[in-house]
């Protein structure tokens, strides 16, 4: 039975919609860029492989701005530091819809991938500590909401703005948000506690960051140029010979807390968050391609068929609730079974549309329950000090495993359409997809049955 306590306070509420606020602003972005690439592309006069950068640029800026959100609010305060997220995150808008050039977009770009890199940590460390520990799954609940609304409305506002505006529009979209955010947290968010950080680990950041962007940046070749080419293993083994310096590294404050990793819940949720990344997200790499390719049906369209996965993603945000009371194991197993079972249509070639929709919900429902438990069981043995460096990792988690499955499943496709007939080939692709996911339940055991 759910007491007084189990709830989430007003106050926390309030403060979780102010946060969600600002969130949505790169979430819905990326969803609007995605669409528009082809038209930035024309009305640029640039070529396939330049206005891929306008994507890559932003991606490798926000690999590199992860690492220092950690010490960056521990040591100006997590709401300074969300303030000039969104700061950055509105000058880079601003300056996109100004850009005279493609050169111009893809700088201002990194500067855009800046504040979305620091956002969504800073977010997650205001709010755990707010809220505490046995809430966890609940205010999960409300904060990822940005992470089902973006994907659903971003390809349809994509659409409007491109199809009936200018181009640049689709950047000006958020200034109005960020500038509500920024006065919302202003007047919001509670005064900043005394700095506890020592000074910037200077040398951990320049082996860190510059290992993710290299690693993110080699497995976005991949779908071009497969695994075996340069442009991919030099900068993906350049990028693990730094992390491999940064962990042999002894420093008593060091950038990214590994000690983390002696929290068995934590590193069961760290492995989770990877690998997750090849099965659940992965293979949302392939869900549009194969509405456009395999069914031929334009981007809107594909866009509009993927609206399932969505509304199964919001049905499920009771798992929040459920996380609390029987703890993250048994959730995430439930979530990876429905996971599995929604994505098993998309492995045959001649599944009805109706079917597929169906599918799409519970696949919608299973990922939206995985993802919440696995943020649970990442923080609920943790202590608040160990918050904003756990926000971090996790998020330098997601970032790599989102990389890795979704260029070993671009791979795959590609190795399958080269023997295959397109409905083969996407049949074979998810079937691989299906196999990532049943292993991504291994460190699910290592999770807690029940909160603490």
């Amino acid at each position: 039975m759910t007491t007084q306590t189990d709830r989430l306070d007003r106050s926390v509420l309030k403060l979780a919609a102010v946060l969600v606020l600002g969130a949505l602003a790169p979430l819905l972005d990326s969803t609007i860029v995605t669409v528009a690439i082809h038209t930035l592309g024309v009305r640029l006069h640039a070529s396939v492989t330049t206005v891929q950068w306008v994507s890559t640029a932003y991606l490798l800026a926000l690999a590199m701005a992860v690492p220092i959100t950690g010490w960056s609010a521990n040591r100006f305060g997590a709401k300074r530091m969300w303030i000039i997220a969104l700061a950055l995150f509105l000058a880079g808008s601003m300056l996109c819809g100004i850009a005279w050039n493609i050169g111009s977009l893809i700088a201002f770009r990194v500067i855009q991938g800046a504040g979305g890199g620091l956002m969504l940590p800073i977010l997650q460390t205001i709010l755990l500590r707010a809220a505490g520990r046995d809430r966890i799954g609940r205010l999960m609940a409300v904060v990822t909401l940005p992470a089902l609304v973006g994907p659903i409305l971003g390809p349809v506002l994509g659409g409007v703005l491109v199809g009936h505006l200018d181009w640049r529009w689709i950047f000006y979209v958020n200034l109005p948000i960020c500038l509500a955010a920024i006065v919302l947290a202003v007047r919001t968010l509670e005064p900043d506690p005394a700095p506890t950080a020592a000074a910037l680990d200077v040398t951990g950041l320049l082996l860190v960051s510059p290992a993710l962007a290299a690693i993110i940046y080699g497995l976005s070749q991949v779908g071009d140029r497969g695994f075996g080419h340069a442009a991919v293993l030099v900068p993906i083994a350049a990028g693990v010979i730094l992390l491999v310096a940064f962990v042999l590294r002894r420093t008593a404050e060091p950038l990214i807390d590994l000690a983390l990793f002696r929290t068995r819940s934590f590193t069961a949720s760290a492995a989770l968050l990877f690998l997750t990344g090849f099965g659940l997200y992965g293979a949302m790499l392939l869900l549009p391609l194969f509405y456009q390719q395999a069914r031929g049906e334009t981007v809107a369209a594909a866009g509009l068929l993927l609206v399932p996965q969505g509304v199964g993603s919001l049905i499920a945000r009771t798992a929040g609730g459920l996380t609390d009371r029987y703890g993250a194991r048994p959730v995430v197993l439930v979530g990876i079974v429905f996971t599995t079972i929604g994505t098993i249509p998309f492995a045959f070639s001649d599944a009805s549309y109706r079917l597929l929709a169906v599918a799409l919900v519970i696949r919608g429902a299973g990922l939206s329950a995985v993802s919440l438990a696995v943020m649970v069981g990442a923080f609920r043995e943790l202590e608040p000090a160990q918050i904003p460096h756990a926000s971090s990792t996790t998020r330098i988690m997601q970032q790599l495993g989102g990389a890795f499955g979704a260029a070993t499943l671009a791979v795959i496709l590609q190795s399958q359409l080269t023997g295959h007939s397109i409905q083969l080939a996407y049949a074979h692709s998810f079937a691989w997809a299906i196999g990532f996911t049943v292993i991504a339940a291994l460190p699910a055991w290592f999770l807690g049955k029940r909160s603490s």
